[in-house]
């Protein structure tokens, strides 16, 4: 018998790809999302849809119960770097309360597994780069703080309670699923591989954030690892978790670094057209370079990203795009 996971987050953009991959492999899916941030469009049909919040305490107890799941992937919670240090208190609730209800649920129905989307924000800005999973962890925004807390969280519920977690810090996730039906759409966009090709298609500003760091060209470098990839590495997380019941840590990146001017130079090399953008202040708790030592991941888990090249993210983000200029309601 297939075993059943529960996504949650599943109709947001990493969580879609997720289900299809999961799909795709065999799994016994549930999707639960409240669709506040998540597009039903980007639902699989071969899974199975919940719409529930995980505030609701009570009834996330009855569907664990109810559906004895073999693990979880949780993908949902608030992800704005700059709304998080304006509303620290929404933060909290979505990315903390709401993911110990997810915990306490999944210890009153004896489901033991979780793989956590986690964030390379919980570094802040690092001593060292390329960053290893062993450097200080010192968040520079709330956001980051708050999934620092939540892998807290997962290392008490583990040592008290043997709830066995794996916790993906993500790079910059970019690109769309290779078939072009499935894409990023968020609302607010604050991304930056969708807001240059929103600038070229002219359906939004982009601004350029500080061009004074003490970089190549002045501006933020950040490792941008596709979708798809990073999709992958959750299947092995999974499957490294069932197998050795032991909890980890992994960083997801290429360990490849590409400054704000390079993706707009790569952009319209993609696109054939020019990226009109403006150059604006630094935003605060925007470290100026963070690129990732994912050897661990590659060691441990077998993983092997094999779409890193820049340009060929920026196509599979272009197709998408092209299709959808107003994103999922298009």
């Amino acid at each position: 018998m297939a075993k059943k996971i529960l996504v949650t987050g599943g109709a947001g953009y990493i969580g879609s790809h997720a289900v299809k991959a999961l799909c795709d492999a065999g799994y016994d899916v549930v999707v639960l999302d409240n669709l506040s941030k998540g597009h039903g469009e980007a639902l699989d049909t071969r899974a199975a849809f919940v719409h529930m919040d995980l505030q609701d305490l009570e009834d996330l107890r009855e569907l664990f119960i109810e559906e004895k799941f073999d693990a979880v992937m949780h993908f949902a919670g608030s992800i704005e770097v700059g709304l998080s240090m304006m509303q620290p208190d929404l933060f909290l609730q979505n990315n903390v309360m709401n993911g110990q209800n997810l915990l306490e649920a999944m210890r009153g129905a004896g489901c033991k597994n979780i793989i956590f989307s986690s964030t390379a924000a919980v570094y802040g800005d690092p001593e060292e780069v390329p960053i290893p999973e062993t450097v200080r962890l010192e968040p520079t925004n709330y956001y980051g703080v708050t999934k620092l807390l939540f892998e807290h969280l997962l290392q008490k519920y583990d040592e008290f309670y043997g709830l066995r977690h794996i916790a993906l810090r993500y790079f910059n996730a970019a690109g769309a699923d290779l078939s072009g039906a499935m894409g990023e759409d968020h609302d607010p966009e604050t991304h930056l591989i969708p807001r240059v090709l929103g600038a070229v298609a002219g359906t939004m500003e982009l601004k350029v954030f500080g061009t004074d760091y003490d970089t190549k060209d002045g501006t933020c470098i950040r490792d941008y690892i596709h979708v798809a990839d990073l999709v992958d590495a959750h299947l092995l997380a999974l499957q490294y978790l069932f197998d050795t019941q032991k909890s980890d840590v992994f960083n997801l990146g290429n360990g490849s670094g590409f400054s704000v001017k390079e993706v707009i130079q790569a952009a319209e090399k993609v696109t054939g057209q020019t990226v009109p953008y403006e150059e604006a202040e630094r935003r605060e708790g925007d470290p100026p370079k963070l690129v990732a030592d994912s050897s661990k991941a590659k060691k441990i888990l077998g993983w092997n990203p094999r779409r890193d090249n820049l340009e060929d993210i920026l196509s599979s983000a272009w197709k998408w795009h092209s299709n959808h200029p107003q994103g999922y309601e298009s």
